[in-house]
């Protein structure tokens, strides 16, 4: 079997004209010979008469202490929607086509409703309908408890779907289509020199998307790390070559990904951040409070523990519930409300001298203020005024060169 897994993202599946585009694609790699499986998303963005949030927010103009199992369920149909209607098309266009619930598919979850990970997949029925010559369009986000409960896999869900599918059917490539032509050096709505980036590594385009790059789920590349999957993604309205994720160790399916590469691959962003400082607490105190924010399910970022103080971010939509938290106990804490992370991305700057240096430099002559920064093999993050983002992503995209990529 000649195995390709396509998936259409919902900004790709919000509208009969949309989807007529995506069955162009089906019918090309279909008279190309190969056995397609296709995951699709819920219909459009928030506001959208089926998508994801609005079927949320269904539930909870009724009851917004919404049960989390009957929202898994609500939230399963919009995928259901938009794989009934691609399905019922493509038919109409002569295309044999079947439509497989994550259930039918063979995606097993564990029970946490909302977020749940896959715990096995057993594509058995998508090979027999694949058999018979049937494109098999899968619904993602979703899959069934060994119980027998519907559960959603989080945001990015059907990103996860995919390479899911993909892994368990053994396909070498899993394509994903989205509203843009690639994975790009900055968010082109904010740097208007922004360039598709032709090879990416899965490291890479892991921590673009950890730091804020919305194209798709850092749970989805680690899955294509761990099984050797190459990830594409293409623009569903120009589907040209795109972005590969690959190894740069290896020989891929669409060539060599040459280590002769720039020393930063990318730019990512990320908005509603909060800037948590405390001091005056001693360390019995602070792991309390520690205890209650992992019971609490708050998340921090960007820590920096020192004696004297410790600094960390969260979510915005987490502060209330911090503020409440931190009222607790005799302690003294800061709130630094609306910044933003402006992270820079490479493989080769563990070790290069300067670095450093060169985002101080140019943040410095722009008059942004650094809050508080991070580094990793890979990564350095800084944490700005929300106001001064565009002026400092623009500078770093300049600073290094990334338009020439």
């Amino acid at each position: 079997m000649n195995i390709l897994v396509q998936k259409f993202g919902g900004t790709s599946v919000e509208s009969y004209e949309k989807m007529n585009k995506i069955c162009e694609i089906i019918k090309k790699y279909k008279d190309e010979n190969y056995d397609l499986v296709i995951v699709v998303s819920a219909m459009g963005r928030k506001g959208a008469p089926y998508a994801t949030d609005t079927l949320i927010q269904l539930c909870k103009q009724v009851n917004e202490d919404v049960s989390k199992r009957e929202l898994d369920l609500i939230m399963s149909c919009g995928e259901i929607i938009s794989g009934t209607l691609l399905v019922n098309i493509l038919k109409s266009k002569k295309i044999n086509s079947i439509l497989l619930t994550g259930a039918q598919a063979g995606i097993i979850t564990n029970a946490k409703y909302g977020d749940s990970s896959v715990i096995d997949v057993n594509p058995c029925r998508i090979k027999e309908e694949l058999q018979k010559n049937k494109v098999v369009v899968v619904t993602g986000f979703q899959g069934i408890t060994e119980n027998g409960e519907v559960t959603t896999l989080g945001r990015g869900g059907s990103d996860t779907s995919a390479v899911i599918v993909g892994a368990g059917l053994d396909a070498k490539i899993v394509e994903i289509y989205t509203d843009v032509d690639g994975i790009m050096t900055a968010d082109p709505r904010i740097e208007p020199n922004a360039k598709v980036i032709d090879h990416i590594n899965y490291e890479e385009v892991f921590q673009m998307a950890e730091k804020g790059a919305k194209v798709i789920h850092p749970r989805a590349v680690e899955i294509a790390k761990n099984n050797n999957i190459v990830l594409k993604i293409k623009n569903t309205l120009n589907p040209g070559d795109g972005t590969s994720i690959g190894s740069y160790l290896s020989r891929e399916i669409d060539g060599y990904m040459s280590m002769n590469k720039d020393l930063m691959t990318g730019i990512a962003n990320a908005d509603g951040i909060v800037q948590v400082k405390i001091t005056d607490c001693k360390e019995a105190t602070f792991t309390d409070i520690l205890s209650d924010m992992e019971k609490n399910e708050i998340s921090m970022d960007m820590i920096n523990f020192f004696v004297k103080e410790k600094a960390f971010t969260i979510d915005e939509e987490k502060l209330k519930c911090l503020e409440k938290l931190l009222d607790k106990y005799d302690i003294t804490y800061e709130i630094v409300k609306n910044c933003s992370k402006v992270t820079l991305i490479g493989s080769r700057i563990n070790g290069i001298p300067g670095v450093m240096v060169r985002i101080v430099r140019v943040l410095s002559e722009e008059k942004i203020e650094i809050l508080q920064t991070s580094d990793s093999r890979m990564t350095i993050s800084c944490v700005i005024k929300q106001e001064d983002l565009r002026k400092a992503v623009n500078a770093l995209h300049k600073e290094f060169n990334l338009s020439k990529i």
